[in-house]
């Protein structure tokens, strides 16, 4: 039998879960002017709120599933890990450190998912992820940083403490799979997470006195596009791809944000935040070709005809009936046979 490769092998499917999942961080990378331009000065819980629980009750009540057995708990963990906790110490590194040191800080994220996966998942993570990681973070720090950036060490914990809560978030959904579709998974996690925010809301910020237009338009964009359907990709992109390559992903965040300042807020851009923009795409493009393990195409079982042996011709003696021939039948062949052949490596 010779095995030959599916047609349309699983490369095409493999990059279009990558750009799809690879959508949510870019959304992300937005938030920084959606909230300089359109949201309420000063108010992370208000931000946070409003972020994740809008969305939450839409998916909720357009789905109208909720969790069976142990995912109630499951849900509410991941809720916590990546809405409840993770939005306000977002929040609250970004009124406490520049966006550069709060970038590179995040940009470490692949780094601790891939130092998570060995325990939990029992993935060895690739020595290219660890490269990648590594010079990308360096990138990010290039791209995002200057000299006189302040370090606030309750800001930089804050983040410490938000990155490694998503990383953790991350290695789970994966190790636990999903029992629902990706924007069910969605509703259920910001609705638990948005929830958990709601009474530190009423007791530090309590309502805002006014919402004008302009924060109609901040609160919708960053609920429906930059969590609702970002989130939503980035849980259906955990589901299909490996956890060190969903974390690089990441490092679109700080690029796409840069790109955002440049066109929207007219910044502009030194020598030295090229090079790092290059590096840190470098290393992502790279992760993500050199790292990704080599699946083989689903091989398609072609079975050789089985020769059919001629009958040998015997003459029947008078008042005999002649003989059935042995030879063995066109139609009867044996079963197509698969030859082994080497599988992925850990990724």
């Amino acid at each position: 039998m010779t095995a030959v490769p599916a047609p349309g092998g699983p490369r095409g499917r493999y990059l279009g879960d990558l750009a799809l999942a690879a959508l949510a961080p870019a959304s992300w990378g937005t938030t920084y002017v959606t909230t300089t331009t359109l949201l309420p000065d000063d108010r992370p819980w208000l931000a946070a709120t409003m972020r994740a629980l809008p969305a939450g009750l839409v998916l909720l009540a357009v789905n109208r599933r909720l969790p069976k057995g142990e995912w109630w708990w499951k849900a509410a963990v991941l809720g916590v890990l990546n809405f409840g906790a993770f939005f306000p110490l977002l929040f609250f590194a970004a009124y406490r450190l520049p966006g550069g040191v709060a970038a590179t800080i995040a940009s470490v994220q692949p780094l601790v998912v891939a130092l998570l996966s060995l325990p939990i998942l029992r993935v060895r993570p690739g020595r290219t992820v660890l490269v990648s990681a590594l010079v990308g973070t360096g990138g990010v720090a290039l791209l995002t940083l200057s000299a006189d950036a302040r370090l606030d060490p309750l800001g930089i914990a804050a983040m410490l403490v938000a990155t490694s809560m998503m990383a953790v978030a991350i290695v789970l959904a994966k190790k636990w799979g999903s029992p629902e579709s990706p924007l069910v998974m969605t509703g259920w996690q910001l609705t638990v997470g948005g929830l958990l925010i709601v009474p530190f809301l009423l007791v530090f910020e309590g309502l805002p006195p006014t919402v004008t237009g302009e924060n109609v338009i901040g609160f919708t964009y960053i609920g429906a596009i930059g969590t609702g359907t970002a989130y939503a990709l980035w849980f259906r992109g955990i589901g299909r791809l490996a956890p060190t390559s969903i974390s690089l992903l990441g490092l679109t965040n700080p690029m796409v944000a840069t790109l955002a300042g440049l066109i929207i807020l007219d910044e502009t851009l030194t020598a030295g935040q090229a090079l790092g923009f290059t590096i840190a795409l470098g290393a992502l493009v790279a992760g993500q070709a050199l790292g990704r393990r080599q699946t083989p195409a689903p091989a398609v079982a072609v079975t050789p005809p089985i020769p059919v042996t001629p009958a040998v011709p015997v003459t029947p003696s008078p008042g005999t009936a002649a003989p059935r021939s042995e030879a063995v039948s066109p139609a009867r062949t044996a079963p197509p046979t698969t030859v082994p052949r080497p599988g992925p490596r850990p990724g």
